[in-house]
């Protein structure tokens, strides 16, 4: 053990000098960078200039031994090497400012940037709520909203590029946290003219019907679960890649859909629809929202979950 003792002393010696010769600054300008993936805007949100940015980026870039950005159109685009990089070094950050004794979130002055992803049809429904709760308190605050649901969408939280995701889905994976937030009734949706509009109140009388769904291939798409087996997926006549043009189409023929109740009473009017009672044992989705764990020990993430539980709920 006395033998191994130097090169172990060396070894620390080593990274403790290279440390030392690591400007930490440069990993605040790398994050900022990293989440707003803008160098204009990201020396505006820390009061320097473009190029004092441009010039950590490039530090940070012979410290790494590897590019970091490369030109993506008229802005910037991070490598994979970044993104590695950035889910380490973000956790980093996150834990020395929260233990500072002068660590808070101001809100009200805050100009951070959120990413949100919401899945289809729920954008349609807490969007405008979720955009307008927060703008009346924080008004710099940047919401950046997606609804891009893809298989990669685990990884996009993890590197947070998707701070929060608020689906009727949950993610595998124990490294996500979730809240339920509420229970979405659905309902059968057809037009008025629909020939057999008062004889659709049983299962096997909705699955006689052909009908107009978000697409089944599509990832986490919303229609899905109740197209499950090969008899249920070939009364699927139209496949849409929104609620909203399903809707549309229901209207203009004799197809039916499934969808939120909410949904179907905000176009009833403007399209001509009939919303009728579901007849099936998933008449009823949750919603959840959901965040990496890592990411809820900010205080500033912390705050937008209290938003967007009680924004959802209400």
């Amino acid at each position: 053990m006395s033998d191994n003792q130097p090169d172990v002393l060396d070894v620390a010696g080593g990274l403790k000098s290279h440390l030392r010769a690591v400007d930490l600054n440069l990993l605040t300008v790398f994050d900022a960078v990293m989440q707003l993936q803008n160098i204009t805007r990201a020396a505006q949100m820390l009061g320097m200039s473009q190029p004092a940015v441009s010039n950590a980026i490039a530090r940070l870039k012979v410290i790494f031994e590897d590019e970091l950005f490369v030109r993506f159109g008229r802005g910037i685009q991070p490598t994979p090497r970044a993104w590695r990089l950035f889910e380490s070094t973000r956790q980093a950050l996150q834990l020395i400012q929260n233990e500072l004794p002068a660590a808070t979130f101001q809100p009200q002055t805050s100009e951070r940037v959120f990413h949100l992803c919401i899945c289809s049809p729920l954008v349609n429904l807490l969007m405008s709520i979720i955009y307008n709760s927060v703008k009346n308190v924080a008004p710099n605050i940047h919401l950046q909203f997606t609804t891009s649901f893809n298989q990669n969408i685990e990884q996009q939280i993890r590197q947070q590029e998707a701070g929060f995701v608020i689906s009727y889905d949950e993610l595998s994976g124990a490294e996500f946290t979730y809240v339920p937030l509420f229970y979405d009734e659905m309902a059968l949706i057809v037009g008025n003219s629909h020939p057999r509009l008062n004889n659709l109140n049983r299962e096997r009388d909705i699955y006689k019907e052909q009908h107009a769904v978000v697409s089944l291939d599509r990832f986490a798409s919303f229609s899905a679960p109740w197209y499950d087996t090969p008899e249920k997926r070939s009364v699927a006549a139209y496949e849409g890649m929104a609620m909203t043009s399903v809707l549309n189409v229901v209207s203009q023929t004799n197809l039916v859909a499934i969808a939120p109740r909410w949904l179907g009473e905000e176009f009833a009017l403007s399209l001509d629809l009939t919303v009728l009672p579901l007849p099936l044992k998933l008449a009823h989705r949750r919603s959840y929202l959901c965040w990496h764990a890592a990411a809820g020990r900010d205080k500033g993430h912390r705050w937008m979950q209290e938003m967007l539980i009680s924004a959802c709920r209400r």
